[in-house]
């Protein structure tokens, strides 16, 4: 598991390092706001692209080689960017960056689902959510150190060392927890989750430069419909490329969405608190990435807690706990100004570290635990997919409404600190939002969710999944009968 875990470590480091970059890098290129963010949109971008397939490939391909494609890919993607002369060159460094996460993220949870005893799922997935959440967490730390160092091409340079050491790890311990059965390939499946799930990331990132123009609603559309093609076709399909039946399971549907939202809160956050410490408060990147760094290592211990405390108590306190936390730390933010002190930044940093951590790892545990065996890769693929198109989509909805914010304070005659803080507040607004349906979907969540796979479940057709999932699997077998 270490060459999966540096993997998707990296992976995650590399979705939020960027974020406190972004003013270097504009002034490096010569390029605005609106085209810089794709260094963040079109990585997530190409990773929700990428994710759909990975059940498909892991039937074809053995996990050890596609993890050292993966592996591989991250290091030349890295060294590209690192070496970039131009933003194109970098952009393309960055896309081929993300098709090695969108391979690693779903790996990782499928084969701690082969290789972890289901007692322990809760504590495994508390190990991968301290993964999952802390690299995003200390991802804009280590850019504020390298820029202030040296430049931000150490970021990239740092990464490929990292990707090397995780290719070694790779090559001497990794195993193939499946057996390859090579379905048949759907070339239609392929090419709608392309276009659709590509096409809305694409098409929300135009709004904030272009509007609800002609083209960018004509994206959309597209988007949507492929998105809907493609679902149709993969409940059609008796080898899907993603069994989506998982979604008759209740509790998998909820947790799902908690995840979704909670995701994107972490994302919102992590893109507007960096650019808003240095445009909004005039701190350096490398004090701004000091400024993140408590709240990073707070984000680390509740992920490892709150596993542990989700295979004694379940999800339901856990959760619903954690989004309440979230809302006050959001609140927190909401509130800072030109004038905050650096110590109360860190304080509301820190609450919303508490809160995002709290929600995930039970979430994840939830939705994950509520599968048969046999949805669990799906499942699993599914979970990914929805983080990271969500989050794609939730960073490039914070941009359209960080400059939404600016226009908006600029007009009324504030200055540039002044109006970047305002714009950080419309974004941060969106967050609450989120959290805010969160919460809703996790009243849905029950005490007993998280004990559904401790014991056996039986083979049952697609049919009888809802039986499972509310944890009756004798109904399914009196339907068999």
């Amino acid at each position: 598991m270490l060459g999966l875990y540096l993997g998707a470590f990296l992976g995650m480091l590399s979705e939020t390092s960027m974020n406190i970059a972004l003013p270097s890098l504009m002034d490096a290129f010569g390029v605005g706001a609106g085209t810089v963010q794709w260094l963040v949109v079109g990585y997530m971008l190409v990773i929700g692209v990428v994710l759909p397939f990975v059940g498909l490939l892991l039937k074809w391909f053995r996990a050890k080689t596609l993890l050292v494609v993966a592996l591989g890919a991250f290091l030349v993607g890295s060294l590209m960017s690192g070496l970039a002369p131009t933003f194109a060159m970098l952009l393309a460094g960055r896309m081929i960056q993300g098709v090695s996460t969108g391979l690693v993220l779903p790996m990782m949870f499928s084969v701690l689902l082969e290789v972890f005893p289901k007692s322990k799922i809760g504590t495994a997935m508390g190990i991968t959510t301290l993964i999952i959440m802390f690299a995003p967490a200390v991802g804009p730390t280590l850019s504020g150190f390298f820029i202030g160092a040296f430049s931000w091409r150490w970021i990239f340079y740092f990464f490929a060392v990292v990707a090397a050491v995780a290719l070694l790890c790779t090559f001497a311990f990794m195993v193939n927890p499946y057996e390859l059965t090579r379905p048949r390939i759907d070339a239609f499946s392929c090419l709608t989750s392309v276009v659709g799930f590509g096409g809305l990331v694409l098409g929300v990132s135009l709004v904030g430069e272009f509007g609800l123009s002609a083209a960018v609603v004509a994206i959309l559309v597209v988007g949507a419909v492929a998105v809907a093609l493609y679902g149709r076709r993969q409940l059609r399909m008796d080898v899907p490329v993603v069994n989506l039946r998982a979604f008759a399971i209740p509790q998998f549907t909820t947790g799902a969405v908690v995840v979704m939202m909670n995701f994107g809160i972490t994302l919102c956050a992590m893109y507007l608190m960096p650019q808003e410490i240095q445009d909004g408060m005039g701190i350096p990147a490398a004090m701004a990435g000091l400024v993140m760094l408590p709240g990073g290592v707070v984000n680390a211990v509740v992920s490892l807690l709150s596993g542990r405390l989700y295979d004694v108590i379940g999800p339901k306190i856990l959760v619903r706990s954690g989004l309440v936390i979230s809302v006050v730390g959001l609140a927190l933010l909401m509130a800072a100004g030109t004038t905050s002190s650096v110590a109360y930044i860190i304080a509301a940093h820190v609450v919303l570290m508490i809160g995002v951590p709290l929600t995930m790892s039970p979430a994840q545990s939830t939705a994950l635990a509520a599968l048969p065996p046999q949805l669990s890769t799906d499942g699993s693929t599914i979970l990914n997919t929805m983080q990271q198109v969500w989050g794609a989509i939730a960073t490039a909805v914070a941009t359209v409404l960080l400059g939404a914010g600016q226009s908006s304070a600029v007009r009324a005659g504030a200055g540039h600190a002044q109006a970047f803080v305002t714009g950080s507040r419309f974004g941060f607004a969106f967050a609450v939002a989120l959290a805010v349906i969160g919460f809703v979907a996790a009243l849905r969540i029950t005490s007993l969710s998280g004990l559904i796979r401790a014991e056996k479940v039986p083979d049952v057709d697609v049919s009888d999944l809802g039986a499972v999932a509310a944890g009756r699997p004798e109904v399914a077998r009196e339907r068999k009968a």
